[in-house]
């Protein structure tokens, strides 16, 4: 049991809990985003899905970005290693749309089940929208593969406000719903809150799926209080603005008092940000960060085993507004 009840994803019958795992660090070195991480060994990857299946989550966010199925393939690999332990664990994964028509969602539906080992796929997300296509088209090969049973739901990832409802209109009207809205989203990174991404998702009673939860390992204080670490960084990471030394200076505010909540709830800085995340708008937001170690999983499901009191939501709330990218 956790401190934090799973919640259902949408307006689906899924039932998730409040992080999932984000598994874009199993790309095993493989692509141009596989390169943002180290490449890990079958080994790691397995005790990482278990740690994380007995603290609590259930789902695993992949790609077919990630690697090139790479990500896809090592997950299924871990979780059929697992066995019964890992038999009502879920998978959501993404089309990668660029350069490609809607036609391409049922074409290449059986080339993710392939690097999936034959597991189901739960949720199925447009990754980008920038397909050739327009998005009620995407949802009418969705509603297809929906009914052929290839997929349980549909979701988008990086869509405005506007795209999201026609998205969910579309969807509605071949009677499926709309269940998600993956975006970027954390306490130094709250646009969806002001460009309407957030309202109306809770307006749809759509889940928004927070990437980059920890702002790539900056909300966890270790850059602000050791600088030299970002050297340790792949060149792509440090690239990210939140890297620079005036943006550290800007946001440290913030992690001082992650750090001083992390002492009161005996939790760490990151757990703090993560509890925040994905109680603040009460259901609407979940998370998903990713691992790289066994401590990463073991930080990841500490989150779920405390609720930050209201004051102290509304402290972080604050303080986040004054540095945060509106």
């Amino acid at each position: 049991m956790t401190a934090i009840p799973n919640r259902k994803l949408g307006q689906s019958e899924l039932e998730i809990s409040a992080l999932g795992l984000g598994t874009w660090q199993f790309s095993q070195g493989s692509g141009l985003v596989g390169k943002w991480w180290s490449v890990l060994d079958h080994a790691a990857i397995e005790e990482i899905v278990k740690i994380s299946l007995e603290g609590g989550i259930n789902w695993f966010d992949t790609a077919e970005a990630y690697g090139g199925g790479k990500s896809e393939e090592a997950l299924a690999e871990a979780l059929n290693a697992l066995g019964e332990e890992a038999n009502e664990a879920l998978i959501a994964t993404k089309w990668w749309p660029l350069m490609r028509t809607a036609g391409s969602l049922t074409k290449t539906i059986d080339e993710r089940l392939t690097a999936l080992r034959g597991r189901a796929i739960d949720l199925y997300q447009v990754h980008q929208p920038y397909s050739l296509s327009s998005e009620t088209a995407e949802m009418k090969k969705m509603a297809t593969l929906i009914r052929e049973k290839k997929i349980r739901y549909a979701g988008v990832s990086n869509f405005s406000a506007k795209k999201m409802w026609r998205a969910h209109r579309e969807l509605e009207k071949e009677g499926f719903p709309l269940v998600s809205n993956q975006v970027k989203y954390s306490l130094l990174d709250r646009r969806i809150e002001h460009n309407g991404i957030l309202n109306t998702a809770k307006e749809l009673g759509i889940t928004i799926i927070a990437y980059s939860p920890l702002e790539q390992g900056i909300l966890t204080g270790k850059f602000h209080k050791d600088e030299q670490l970002i050297k340790n960084v792949s060149p792509l990471r440090k690239m990210t603005s939140s890297f620079k030394a005036s943006s550290l200076k800007r946001t440290l505010p913030l992690i001082d008092l992650l750090d001083r909540l992390a002492l009161e709830y005996e939790a760490s800085p990151s757990q703090i940000a993560l509890n925040w995340l994905v109680t603040f708008h009460n259901e609407t937001v979940v998370a998903i960060p990713g691992a790289s170690k066994h401590s990463h999983a073991q930080e990841n499901i500490g989150t779920l085993s405390f609720q930050l009191s209201q004051k102290h939501l509304q402290e972080i709330d604050q303080v986040s507004r004054e540095v945060a990218l509106k």
